[in-house]
């Protein structure tokens, strides 16, 4: 790299952490404090940062530090990390319980040190750095001053693709126990206003729909404590600049990597500042820490970009595929798979099986995926859950199966859902004890289903026992990792009392341990992720399973929202995409099968229905379908992503394109939601080519590529609704 990615300057004690074109720059002052300065542009000044820390004097209502001069104020000052009740009234990053019972948390620079390479977050996923020497980490040693904890602030540069990741490790070095209540993983004091907030909402089968909104005085929070990221909130949110599109302006981009309970807080001033905390939700988090213990938060990857949403995306997608995603799986094509759960639900056997199977192989699908039912006395989903032995009345032996769709060609996928346990079991019968639950509480039941106390690593190594040794027996492809049932009654039967707020941290510790032992005993398993669907769509998973079943409506018109608001953050090439049977089983919408399949294409490409009861007609486009996905995959494993409509609006157009990192080739797409009467013309601008060049648009003709992206190019999209188009662009 031909600059230094962290620069210290000892006049003024300024880091300033440098990526391709982003700079990060705070300070220690003379009292020990961490202030912010600067997140944006690159800048080239050091020393003279400094001055941006400046603040106008304000009433005693904001009180100063013992000892420290006016006009400095914790309650103004932009902190790098900021404690509870020492004078900041703002949301806090961190919350210390002393054992006098006291809550306080007051952090001042001792020293640092700034060495190569990512950081090893134990039993955490991570981010790593892999081929790229460049990747530096700068570790800041603050100590709280009148206890003498020690707090590391972290963070990692990642040059080449402009994200910086930040974390907390806590250290007692004290000779008395203290509670952690709350860390944040990271913090950021903005000098701006008029901000606003990008998030993603939803909800079971309308996950992650981007809202925009303004922020006002006051706090806004986001926040999940079902256990997991959850469908209604996701972890991942921006800031923008008021006059920011999806080409232009100020971006600011956060996504924790973490699977479990969250908590966003955006805290606007009445000072012109704007704070971002995010972390582990304090709501149902407490963690003791002993002499000599320490405790590692999870990270936080932080983006920003001066090109709008798309740039700041753009910088995510080329993160995770380079710095988070399994390198074996994460420019690897997928297979087309075929999913049997809408073709059959639990009302299938081995024959049936085979029968789809054969079918889809002579189609050119390249993997069956069996679903629910086919463990234990599976018929319906009131028994067996946890039961993961084969359902020999349905299916047979499972390597037998197996082996008869190998000798087809294509691959075999199963699913599973390990964490849970049903009451009408042969597990519950065995270990009734290992149900997560509260002694002498009723107990919450979801798809008649509880949790296993994953807090338990016994548990989650038996677990893994028998899911790892059927795979393995078996010769399974791919594994199908779901989630049905959110958290209740969180209680840790192997702790003390004083430790029970650690439960919900621990059990996702837990499904972690549960996803590196099974790639340890099974390398070459692909496993998708999903959580009815997509509500456990987040880094901390993509981390072990390089795709994640993005809904669980495949719904071509209502996926263009939930694919564009994911795209947000999370790269296109990890959300499991389907054609499906229509009408839709969610909402009862009939779609044209080439629409289903545009949309699906923008994914880990497969069909989720029964291809022996598709039309001569659909059944024809199936081959062509599967050679686009081959075709154009490329371009969604490695290319760049422009979303040419706002995510965050409910388009009766939507619109997105590929683009080739060498700008040769690319897919544009469009999906007309709902036709308008007598309405507007579509004219994309495109974006991402070479503007000295000349492209060729599908049958649209060849057309240069300023002329494309600066004036743009009529597209005749059906005028029906749910019409679509697919139009290759190749330079010439």
């Amino acid at each position: 790299m031909f600059f230094t990615m962290i620069t210290y300057f000892p006049n003024s004690k300024v880091f300033r952490l440098d990526t391709r074109t982003t700079s990060y720059a705070f300070f220690a002052d003379p009292n020990g404090f961490l202030l912010h300065l600067h997140y944006g542009a690159r800048v080239s000044d050091g020393d003279a940062l400094v001055a941006l820390a400046r603040r106008e004097q304000r009433p005693s209502f904001q009180p100063q530090p013992a000892g420290v001069p006016w006009p400095f104020s914790r309650d103004t000052a932009p902190q790098e990390m900021s404690g509870v009740n020492t004078g900041d009234y703002r949301v806090p990053g961190l919350s210390i319980r002393w054992d006098d019972g006291s809550l306080a948390a007051d952090l001042r620079y001792v020293s640092h040190e700034i060495r190569p390479g990512a950081l090893d977050m134990g039993d955490l996923p991570g981010a790593f750095a892999g081929d790229d020497k460049d990747v530096e980490t700068l570790d800041i040693l603050a100590r709280d001053a009148a206890r003498g904890a020690s707090f590391h602030l972290l963070y990692t540069v990642f040059p080449a693709t402009d994200v910086i990741v930040r974390s907390v490790r806590i250290e007692n070095t004290t000779d008395s126990p203290f509670t952690i209540e709350r860390v944040a993983s990271a913090q950021l004091d903005l000098r701006r206003d008029g901000l606003h907030l990008l998030q993603l909402p939803g909800a079971w089968a309308r996950e992650r729909h981007a809202e925009r909104l303004p922020l006002g005085g006051g706090i806004h929070t986001m926040r999940s404590v079902r256990g997991a990221t959850g469908h209604s909130m996701n972890n991942a949110f921006a800031l923008l600049s008021s006059d920011a599109t999806e080409s232009q302006g100020d971006a600011w981009g956060f996504v924790l990597c973490y699977s479990g309970n969250f908590r966003a807080d955006v805290d606007t001033d009445p000072f012109g500042s704007t704070r971002a905390v995010t972390g582990i939700a304090p709501d149902t988090f407490s963690w003791k820490l002993a002499p000599g213990e320490s405790f590692q938060a999870p990270e936080v990857f932080l983006a920003y970009s001066a090109e709008g949403v798309g740039g700041m995306s753009r910088r995510f997608h080329d993160f995770m595929r380079g710095h988070l995603i399994d390198q074996k799986w994460a420019k690897v094509p997928r297979p087309a798979l075929v999913n049997c759960w809408e073709a059959a639900y639990f009302n299938f056997n081995a024959e049936k099986i085979l029968a789809i199977a054969r079918d889809a192989a002579s189609l050119g699908a390249e993997m069956i995926v069996v679903d629910d039912g086919w463990f234990g006395r599976r018929d319906n989903d009131k028994v067996s859950m946890g039961d993961w032995f084969e359902n020999s009345a349905k299916v047979g032996d499972m390597a037998d199966l197996v082996r008869g769709v190998h000798d087809l060609g294509i691959k075999f996928g199963l699913w599973f859902e390990p964490e849970m346990i049903g009451e009408d079991s042969e597990i519950f019968r065995a270990h009734p004890d290992w149900v997560m639950c509260i002694p002498g509480r009723d107990r919450s039941i979801g798809r008649y289903q509880y949790l296993l106390d994953f807090t338990r690593p016994e548990i989650v190594d038996a677990v893994v026992d028998t899911v790892a040794g059927l795979a393995s027996r078996a010769g399974i492809d791919y594994l199908k990792y779901d989630m049905n049932r959110n958290h209740t009654e969180a209680f840790a039967a192997a702790l003390p009392p004083e430790r029970q707020g650690e439960a919900a941290h621990r059990f996702i510790l837990g499904v972690y341990r549960f996803h590196r032992l099974l790639l340890e005993r099974c390398p070459g398993l692909l496993v998708e992720g999903c959580s009815g669907g997509g509500g456990r769509f987040d880094a901390g998973m993509l981390r072990y399973t390089p795709q994640i079943w993005c809904s669980d409506d495949s719904d071509a018109v209502e996926r263009t929202r939930i694919q564009g608001g994911t795209s947000i953050f999370y790269p296109c090439s990890t959300m499991g995409a389907h054609v499906y049977a229509c009408p839709n089983h969610q909402v009862g919408r009939i779609t044209p099968f080439e629409t289903r399949a545009t949309v699906a294409l923008a994914g880990a490409f497969g069909y989720e229905l029964d291809t022996t009861k598709l039309s001569d007609e659909d059944r024809a486009l199936v081959p062509k379908q599967i050679a686009d996905f081959h075709r154009y995959h490329p371009l969604t494993l490695a290319g760049d992503h422009y979303r040419l409509s706002n995510a965050w609006s409910d388009n009766a157009v939507d619109a997105w394109m590929f683009v080739a990192k060498d700008r040769s080739s690319g897919l544009l797409s469009v999906v007309r939601r709902r036709a308008v009467p007598n309405g507007n013309d579509v004219v994309l601008r495109l974006r991402g080519l070479d503007p000295a060049a000349r492209y060729e648009v599908g049958e649209l003709g060849v057309w240069s590529g300023d002329t494309l992206m600066g004036a743009g190019i009529p597209v005749p999209v059906p005028c029906h609704d749910a019409a679509s188009m697919r139009l290759p662009i190749r330079r010439v």
